[in-house]
């Protein structure tokens, strides 16, 4: 029986980096990012987002991902696979992947979440946000950026939305050499807020103007977690925004809920969700005041205090700043607390890793005369999935803590 010839597979010819000797180790433990220091040389004339090919210092491919020059990070990866071509198809498999994984772990009766979670799932700088039937990308890496219309064409066909709009813009982009970029990108849009539900609660979101994509999708579970715990509590929601803590406290049956917040247009959005959802204003009050100053100058005491200010540290010279600033607001808040309150404070500083923020927030416990006990290490919901080896994919981290004297 004569043997049928072996097909050959062109292997695409990708511009190499040669690392310096043992600098690939990162990468074979799965951390998804290279900086500048680790490349000894490049072969070919690779440009700012251009896919590349990562070699050991003996030669052996490693991987292969985005490429950009300009950035201290000079390659994010895309697959261990050095055979593979990262081409449409490829792209194809990695949306209906993520896809599929949120059709799974989000609930039924919740319509937002986030979709695509950049290097999360294993596409660096790429975020999607779902609000219904729209949706929300932020393309924050050369590589992304350029292809930015084959992208989201897949993306069109795969999750089926009514619009998609974007909003890249932010420090992230200006690091890669790129400007600020919003507008409808496919579809239809309106220019009204989008309703959208969590866990069975209405919210209206404002895709276009909103702090970040219009609504901290992350915070979902600890919502849930806060409704869970807040029958008969006197509850103080700081840094409210528009108000969903304030509403899943509300639905968990809280006493009173008083949400503190700076920005007006946040407020009567705020007031706007407990309407919608059946909770008077004169039970859960939105006021609209400086978090800081707020909690100095009041005398009350509440059950529950909830902490989940704003980033506080952009980038790593911020990082002084910004502990004082979470350890004020701890100290606060401590002060504020009942005995065996419950204090559930966050971080969505990149640059606070979660240690830190623990020592932080000790001390100011300590310094409040109280005692601290850790009842939960919260987090980001499955929504937000992070690389095993990349801890700083989870930049949001939280505690949930019993005070008492």
């Amino acid at each position: 029986m004569q043997k049928r010839p072996k097909i050959s597979v062109m292997k695409a010819a990708y511009p190499k980096l040669i690392l310096k000797p043992g600098r690939d180790a990162s990468l074979k433990r799965g951390h998804p990012w290279l900086f500048s220091g680790a490349v000894a040389s490049v072969k070919g004339n690779p440009g700012p987002g251009d896919v590349v090919e990562v070699v050991s210092a003996s030669g052996v491919p490693i991987a292969l991902g985005f490429f950009n020059p300009n950035t201290d990070i000079i390659f994010r990866w895309l697959t261990h696979d050095t055979d593979h071509i990262v081409d449409a198809s490829f792209w194809r498999k990695r949306i209906r992947s993520a896809i599929a994984l949120r059709r799974r772990m989000v609930p039924r009766n919740t319509t937002a979440c986030r979709l695509i979670n950049a290097e999360g799932d294993a596409m660096p700088g790429f975020v999607v946000d779902q609000y219904a039937d729209f949706l929300v990308v932020t393309m924050a890496t050369a590589g992304f950026d350029r292809l930015r219309d084959e992208i989201i064409k897949i993306l069109a066909q795969e999750a089926a939305p009514q619009g998609i709009y974007e909003r890249s813009g932010g420090r992230a982009r200006q690091r890669e050499g790129l400007k600020d970029r919003s507008g409808v990108l496919w579809g239809d849009w309106s220019a009204g807020p989008v309703e959208i539900f969590e866990d069975g609660l209405r919210f209206d979101v404002d895709i276009t103007g909103g702090q970040k994509t219009g609504f901290f999708l992350d915070q979902r579970e600890n919502r849930k977690l806060i409704s869970s715990i807040s029958l008969d509590a006197k509850v103080l929601n700081c840094f409210s925004y528009t108000g969903a803590f304030s509403v899943h406290a509300a639905r968990g049956s809280a006493a009173e809920v008083v949400s503190v917040e700076v920005s007006e247009p946040a407020n009567r959005m705020a007031e706007n969700n407990l309407i919608k959802n059946g909770f008077s204003l004169e039970k859960h009050p939105v006021i609209a005041a400086d978090a800081f100053d707020f909690r100095r100058d009041t005398d009350e005491t509440f059950d529950i205090i909830i902490l989940d200010p704003p980033a506080f540290a952009k980038n790593k010279k911020d990082v002084g700043t910004a502990s004082r600033g979470y350890k004020e607001i701890n100290l606060q808040a401590s002060k504020r607390l009942a005995d065996n309150g419950l204090l559930a404070t966050f971080s969505c500083s990149y640059h606070i890793g979660e240690d830190l923020f623990a020592q932080i927030v000790l001390g100011a416990v300590r310094d409040a005369g109280r005692y601290a006990r850790i009842l939960s290490r919260l987090g980001p919901g499955p929504d937000h999935p992070a690389a095993l080896g990349h801890p700083e994919g989870r930049y949001l981290k939280g505690l949930l803590l019993s005070l008492h004297s």
